[in-house]
């Protein structure tokens, strides 16, 4: 049988990494049967083009995992196949909150053939040989003998081979400039960003989020050797193409285990498997001054970072109190001694909120180092304590919000202010932080550190930009050049004159010292529905 794993884009962003549940299901499909697998992100379809790739490629069975965000488009490419006469199976987060909503139970339409409760690693197999006889069932879920939920161990963790998918599809460099890039530098005939998971749960519970929930608030993690292993499977195919790679270690916490987390970064510089990486990590663990030197040492060059407000009373509301927005400043100045840079998130739209919240927010950020902050609104996801404390307060405006995406629109009215005023906080935020203006202040900040950082730097910024402006088209990235030339023109004419001009600084050399010290001391989620 062939099988196809389709992961939907929202029609509005475009996200630049694909999606890991679409690999590990891959890996974890019984042998004789073959699967392809569709990023709607990378390769946008809509409802009669996936109809048309479902007949013309003799599809037997359909997986499609989305996000809440992604749910619409998810059900509607799910109505396209189910027309041709294939089957569905649905999962994840939102699925598994609401599975009448994908089987039609609660007097809407039908979605899916089969839905997948909780993390699918042990469910996935009996599916696809369900499927196989004609004999799929309506809901499978994870459960032991005595009906309880079943969480699946991480130690026997299946091989993704790397060395072998096909990852075309996620190349992040156009077709016309690979031959040129692949000889600069190491080569960047290739630049992909890959998910990787090393473990998966969270303790925390904050009100708003979906993932303790789901996933459980027991951590699982996976053996070091299996990461380690993975990661050198990964640089060794970059290497070949001549391509760059990054990892983004998709764990909600990624140094949730503190103690962990040293052991496996410092067996990672031991095997020489360090990649550029990507991880969420909150705020408290990076106190840590041995746990950041290990991050910059093992590859690290970007810490995701849920700082969600600067108002204590907010943190608290949310079950975030163990965030302390005077430690803010201090964490990333940690990071940033030692090249690693942060991606900072906020939202707005909290109770304690009141018009002047963004520009509050922005006069703290502009004290730290240059990152990339992001911006977005409370939005209450189906079956979180947040969407039950406002339902039961009435103040949901759209209850089912997520069949009717809209982006950054909030689906409850916040307490101190009005939904169109905390949708005027949130522009304000990204445009006072990626204006042309605002990149080129950003850059000059940077003006002490190695010229390819602040190229990364504001490469980082151009594409993080386009979370919030739409810039899906030729012609809107054409503008954004046009815009922010004067930045451009300014890297790229040091580009030439660096190398003679300027003596690394003395910044600059202590941490390539630290980083070699280090190395010399030195000797992760998976969903149906990411």
């Amino acid at each position: 049988m062939r099988i196809l794993l389709y992961n939907p884009d929202n029609g509005v962003t475009r996200n630049f990494m694909p999606h890991l549940w679409m690999f590990l299901l891959r890996s974890l499909t019984p042998s004789g049967h073959e699967v392809l697998l569709i990023d709607g992100n990378a390769q946008p379809m809509d409802e009669a083009g996936i109809a048309r790739f479902v007949r013309e490629q003799n599809i037997g069975l359909v997986g499609i995992g989305a996000m809440t965000r992604m749910i619409a488009k998810a059900y509607r490419i799910a109505d396209a196949v189910r027309v041709t006469g294939v089957p569905v199976v649905m999962g994840g987060p939102h699925v598994t909150e609401m599975p009448d909503e994908a089987l039609g139970r609660n007097g809407g339409r039908r979605h899916a053939d089969a839905v997948a409760l909780g993390e699918a690693d042990e469910t996935w197999p009996r599916i696809v040989e369900d499927a196989a006889r004609g004999q799929l069932r309506d809901v499978y879920a994870p459960i032991d003998e005595s009906g309880k939920e079943r969480k699946p161990g991480l130690q026997s963790y299946p091989a993704i081979p790397w060395d072998t998918i096909n990852l075309n599809q996620f190349n992040l460099i156009p077709k016309a400039a690979k031959g040129t890039l692949q000889r600069i530098g190491d080569g960047y005939g290739t630049f992909r960003i890959i998910p990787m998971e090393s473990g998966r749960g969270c303790p925390y519970g904050c009100e708003f989020c979906t993932v303790t929930g789901f996933f459980g608030d027991s951590i699982r993690f996976r053996t070091n050797k299996s990461v380690v292993d993975e990661l050198l499977l990964l640089k060794a195919r970059a290497r070949n193409e001549r391509g760059q790679i990054v990892v983004f270690f998709i764990d909600d916490n990624f140094a949730i285990n503190v103690k962990r987390t040293k052991s496996l970064l410092r067996d990672i510089i031991a095997a020489g498997a360090q990649v550029h990486w990507v991880a969420q990590i909150s705020a408290n663990l990076l106190r840590d001054e041995e746990l950041v030197d290990l991050i910059a040492a093992s590859g690290g060059k970007w810490i995701f970072i849920g700082m969600e407000s600067i108002d204590p009373a907010n943190l608290a509301d949310v079950k975030k109190g163990f965030n302390k927005p005077g430690e803010y400043a201090a964490v990333l100045e940690r990071l940033a001694q030692r090249n690693v840079y942060a991606i900072t998130s906020f939202i707005f739209g909290m109770d304690n909120d009141t018009p002047g919240v963004a520009e509050r927010t922005l006069r703290e950020i502009r004290t730290w180092p240059p990152g990339l902050p992001i911006f977005g609104l409370l939005i209450p996801l189906p079956a979180t304590p947040l969407y039950k404390r406002l339902e039961a307060a009435g103040r949901l405006t759209r209850p089912k919000h997520w069949l009717e995406f809209i982006p950054f629109e909030m689906a409850h009215a916040p307490l101190k202010m009005t939904i169109a005023e905390a949708h005027a906080e949130m522009n304000y935020a990204w445009t006072n932080s990626y204006s042309p203006e605002a990149l080129e202040k950003a850059d000059r900040a940077l003006a002490h550190k190695p010229l390819d950082q602040r190229i990364n730097i504001f490469i980082a910024r151009i594409c993080f930009r386009g979370i919030y402006f739409p810039q899906m088209s030729r012609f809107a990235w054409l503008k954004l050049i046009i815009q922010n030339r004067r930045t451009i023109f300014r890297l790229v004419k040091e580009g030439f004159t660096a190398p003679r001009t300027r003596p690394a600084s003395a910044a600059s050399a202590t941490s390539a010292s630290a980083l070699t010290a280090e190395r010399q001391r030195a000797s992760h989620r998976f969903r149906l529905l990411p």
